[in-house]
């Protein structure tokens, strides 16, 4: 079936309603994903729509679809009359993202310290184990860190949390996880010497020892530092804010 197969009957039109569109837009949106995340595109670099389809041999449609998406994910920015670009380091967004972080997840960490079980803590050790002994590079994955340790990385800060036992907190993490990833990756390469084991190591004991203000202290600064090396001060994030 064609593209134009429904052109009526159909609040969407005929792109959007041909399951061939729909499965085109989501190889082009995964493609352009793991572009981005790896780096093969640079902060502030130009998106373009016809040099994309004309790539992947599909139709500007297919591509301005997938765009889209990415664009919903927070890894592009769509700009009046100038097309699709990689965001900035210095757009404000990153620094918005981190000060909700700040503000949102010390709370919930203390929250675990004081309500997690002992399956709680089996899970955090379980996590941070196979955080550690995952490697964070590898060449054939572009310039940032792999995915494999992405989502080790991911599930380890989910785990510390979930001890909170709130699932709209939860949800509320979700959402600015996902839309602080490429910041994250962003600064990792622009900050390389930043020890993130031992940062995490330190998570993990504060909490387990049930040392609430500890924990608290090093997530700060942890998010803090992320947040620190797309702005260009890398190293002088504060021990602990109010």
């Amino acid at each position: 079936m064609n593209e134009a197969a429904h052109t009526s009957g159909s609040p969407s039109g005929s792109a959007s309603g041909s399951p061939g569109k729909r499965m085109l837009s989501e190889q082009v949106y995964a493609l352009l994903r793991d572009a981005i995340m790896r780096g093969d595109h640079a902060p502030g670099d130009a998106l373009k729509p016809q040099d994309i389809a004309r790539e992947q041999g599909v139709s500007l449609a297919v591509v301005r679809e997938a765009l889209v998406r990415v664009v919903g994910e927070g890894l592009a920015d769509r700009l009046p009359n100038r097309g699709f670009a990689v965001p900035a380091f210095s757009d404000r967004r990153w620094q918005e993202i981190a000060e909700a972080r700040r503000t949102v997840e010390p709370v919930m960490l203390r929250m675990s310290v004081e309500r997690g079980d002992v399956d709680w803590e089996a899970r955090v050790r379980a996590a941070h184990h196979r955080l550690a002994r995952t490697p964070a590079f590898a060449p054939e994955e572009g310039e940032h860190y792999t995915a494999v340790w992405a989502e080790a990385h991911r599930v380890f800060h989910r785990t510390l949390l979930e001890g909170c036992g709130n699932p709209v907190l939860m949800e509320t993490f979700d959402r600015l996880w996902t839309a602080s990833e490429l910041a994250r990756r962003w600064s990792a390469q622009r900050d390389p010497h930043r020890d993130g084991a031992d940062e995490h190591r330190r998570l993990e004991e504060a909490a387990l020892a049930r040392d609430a203000d500890t924990a608290a202290a090093v997530l700060i600064r942890h998010l803090t530092l992320t947040a620190a090396a797309l702005s260009g001060r890398a190293g002088h994030a504060p021990e602990r804010e109010t």
